[in-house]
């Protein structure tokens, strides 16, 4: 019997334009049968995915971190399985699932119906795959245009980080983990991860997994900003926990509260305010992932 998939593509993704074709054809050769519903903007997920929820068996979304953001709400309310056409600029949640980037490669993982539950990360009401964080990852967030993202892929994340370096200032903030006695710190950003990878390919800790049923949290409590500058490559396999200036900390409940409100970023996008309470939902989202994951 057919699998059906209710199929949703974000046409303005960085890819989606292009590839999309050959990925609907290899879909149905491989026996899906699909219902196809183009989308001009991620907020029209959540209402095609509840709308159509008892006419099909999954999810396929095409499109990057923040359209996958942007339908995570309703995979929760409907326990739908996700399967996922990597077409974003990044492609965080894909490469921590071990997604290739590749199209053909992504299908075949889809049609072979292997399904991981994963763990999702929560902050005052909106859940988020990889990370949120706010600081400087926030001022990156608010420079990265999609047109600077089209241009230059991955690269762009580095050229804007570079500017925001430049112009980002410490702040005071409150972490209380678990309910424990609150830490003080002065930071240029703080990060909460609930998967391995972001902003382009970074990892959040060297052993962080997407369905650890825990959250890691690092802040960056740095004097000068070329004190970021050594950070860069260690970010790329998770090891700057370990150097000086790198608070590391984990929990399945963490409250961030700063003197004024500061905007949070979840999976690229900015969607909260502190004061903020996380949590990490155990086993949250079924996704399609390829046999050896």
């Amino acid at each position: 019997m057919k699998q059906r998939a209710l199929l949703l593509v974000n046409r303005h993704a960085r890819h989606g334009q292009q590839r999309i074709a050959a990925a609907i054809e290899q879909l149905q050769q491989l026996d899906l049968e699909l219902l196809e519903k183009p989308i001009e903007h991620p907020r029209q997920l959540p209402e095609l995915i509840r709308y159509h929820r008892h006419q099909v068996d999954l999810v396929i979304i095409g499109g990057g971190d923040g359209t996958l953001n942007a339908a995570v709400d309703a995979l929760v309310e409907t326990r739908l399985p996700l399967g996922i056409l990597p077409l974003g600029t990044a492609n965080d949640l894909a490469r921590t699932l071990e997604i290739p980037n590749s199209l053909p490669e992504a299908c075949e993982i889809i049609a072979s119906q292997k399904i991981r539950w994963i763990d999702l990360g929560w902050v005052n009401g909106k859940h988020f795959f990889n990370v949120a964080s706010l600081g400087l990852s926030v001022q990156i967030a608010k420079k990265l245009t999609k047109e600077s993202k089209r241009r230059w892929g991955v690269l762009a994340y580095a050229m804007v980080a570079i500017q925001a370096l430049w112009q980002s200032r410490p702040f005071r903030a409150e972490i209380r983990i678990n309910n424990q006695d609150a830490i003080r710190v002065k930071t240029v950003q703080i990060a909460v991860g609930n998967g391995r990878y972001y902003g382009g390919g970074m990892a959040v800790t060297h052993d962080a997994a997407i369905d650890d049923r825990r959250l890691d949290l690092y802040s960056l409590e740095l004097r000068h900003w070329w004190q970021m500058i050594p950070l860069l490559p260690a970010m790329r396999q998770g090891r700057h926990t370990a150097l000086s200036g790198v608070r590391t900390l984990h929990g399945q409940k963490i409250r961030i509260s700063t003197r004024k409100p500061r905007p949070i970023n979840t999976d690229g996008e900015i969607t909260a305010y502190t004061p903020a309470e996380f949590r990490v939902i155990p086993q949250a989202v079924a996704v399609l992932v390829p046999e050896e994951s």
